[in-house]
């Protein structure tokens, strides 16, 4: 009898040992759930994206929940271990879920206030040519041109003179086409030039990239002081103007290029109206402070930095143009594959040529394109009855088929993709703050966004363009009557008034 009393009371201890461990983990599940709870409730007040509505929701939620997993963990109650495995469910979710907004804070920042661009200044010798460091060509002759640039060109003389330990030997030009024609014709061994200036090179010399190789590269970066100013909340209330700019294919997002994309979209955030001008690359037009009243293709002005691009478009359009987005024109593929496709309104059945990347036929209507498809898209020109001025508005319809997508509730699935991959290969000078106040106004107002495309128009001509020096080149001679159409239509954004030919976004 009495072995069966200390049977009984032994497991009688075992009992309460293994209850009170139970307890214990019970316990400790509520603490985690309690922290983690608060801490995704400050992930999601310091990305200040959500409306306060919808942050006193969420944390509603998060307090019934813990309710839950508080009653189940009582003294006495027998839905512990139920409790216990919700509390493991809800850390889970809760772990995941602030490290993803987290990132996603991380991403936005990747994105936005850039203020800064890149001048990569390089040293080519012919391709035949011995030489394949800056060390080897030490004794060699350096063409170079000081009439554009100045500052970066002798940023990197001082460079390459410092890193061989004695000053080069150097012959000046007024132009970067005397600099090549110079190492062609054998009367410099290497030239010193912004590498931004290659496609112009490329007008002048046919294969001339195939004919030289870089030997020596020199990055210089050149901060941007415009358009970051405002308060988060400046541009939920006043209308702004941004510059999309699109640059050749293979070029970083970050690094002075020609822009073959020249779009501005003129937003009004209290009236809810985007309207989209798109310019022509060749339009043939003054560059300020830089072509000295001579005038230049608007491509070109990318070569000078983008700053320079927007003041081409705000004097041509009379406004003013102080922020930016600049995007390497490939990543579209990755996006709109990743937004699941786009359907596109096409004005004309074409097809598109090997240039553009991909040969489809394109019908008039609407089409349903994946990422290369969309891209091929905006990139044909040949193949169309109007060329650059249809690519033009082409790029436009793919970038309203895409913002109409994004604004798709169903994106909202997708949005941390979608963020990853814009991360990546877009840029603006948009603060963190003002782009989070731009959704978190949206998201509270669910605003319904109307867009109207319109694109300046021009007649083909040959004339010498400023960057160019004394070569005829291709250029797109503007119709005035068309940009003070459009200059009209600005004005009318700017000052609340409503576009008649505006589509609905959303």
């Amino acid at each position: 009898m009495a072995k069966k009393q200390r049977s009984a009371d032994k497991s009688a201890v075992k009992g309460r040992r293994r209850r009170n461990g139970q307890n214990r983990f019970g316990m400790f599940c509520l603490i985690l759930q309690t922290i983690l709870s608060l801490a995704f409730m400050g992930v999601l007040v310091l990305l200040n994206m959500l409306p306060v509505r919808y942050l006193a929701m969420i944390a509603m939620f998060l307090v019934f929940f813990w309710c839950i997993t508080l009653s189940t963990q009582l003294p006495r109650k027998k839905r512990a271990l139920g409790g216990r495995i919700f509390s493991l469910v809800m850390v889970g979710v809760l772990s995941l879920g602030t490290f993803y907004i987290a990132e996603a804070n991380n991403m936005i920042g990747m994105i936005t206030g850039g203020n800064y661009q890149v001048n990569n200044i390089v040293v080519a010798v012919l391709a035949d040519d011995p030489a394949e460091s800056i060390e080897d060509a030490a004794d060699y002759n350096f063409g170079v041109q000081f009439s554009r640039g100045a500052e970066n060109m002798q940023a990197a003389v001082t460079d390459i003179q410092e890193e061989l330990g004695s000053d080069i030997n150097m012959t000046e030009y007024d132009s970067v086409q005397e600099q090549a024609e110079a190492l062609h014709d054998g009367d410099v061994e290497a030239i010193i030039y912004n590498a931004a200036y290659t496609d112009l090179l490329e007008e002048s010399f046919d294969g001339y990239s195939d004919s030289v190789k870089i030997i020596y590269s020199h990055s210089i970066r050149v901060e941007l002081n415009f358009g970051t100013s405002g308060s988060d909340d400046s541009l939920t209330k006043e209308p702004f103007t941004v510059y999309i700019s699109g640059i050749d294919v293979y070029g970083e997002v970050t690094e002075i290029s020609r822009s073959d994309v020249n779009i501005i979209a003129v937003v009004n955030p209290t009236t809810h109206q985007i309207l989209l001008v798109t310019t022509p690359r060749d339009y043939y037009v003054e560059i300020p402070g830089e072509s000295n009243g001579e005038k230049d293709k608007l491509t070109h002005a990318g070569i000078y930095g983008i700053d320079a691009s927007m003041a081409t478009l705000g004097q041509l359009y009379e406004t003013d143009i102080n922020y930016y987005v600049r995007l390497n024109f490939t990543s579209m593929i990755d996006i709109v594959d990743i937004l699941g496709g786009v359907d596109v309104e096409s004005e004309y059945a074409f097809t598109t040529s090997k240039n553009a990347g991909v040969v489809m036929d394109v019908e008039k209507g609407m089409n349903h394109f994946d990422g290369e498809e969309a891209l091929a898209f905006s990139r044909e020109r040949k193949n169309l009855p109007d060329g650059d001025n249809q690519r033009g508005k082409n790029q436009q319809a793919v970038i309203t088929a895409m913002l109409k997508k994004v604004l798709s509730p169903t994106m909202l699935l997708k949005a941390s993709s979608i963020m990853n991959q814009v991360s990546k290969d877009v840029e603006t000078n948009v603060t963190q703050g003002q782009l989070n106040a731009l959704i978190r106004n949206q998201l509270g107002s669910n605003a319904k966004w109307t867009i109207q495309s319109v694109a300046a128009e021009g007649t083909g001509a040959r004339d010498y363009c400023y960057s160019s020096g004394d070569q005829l080149l291709y250029v797109t001679v503007p119709d005035y009557g068309s940009v003070n159409d459009i200059i009209d239509l600005v004005n009318i954004v700017e000052e609340g008034g409503i576009l008649e030919e505006a589509e609905s976004l959303n």
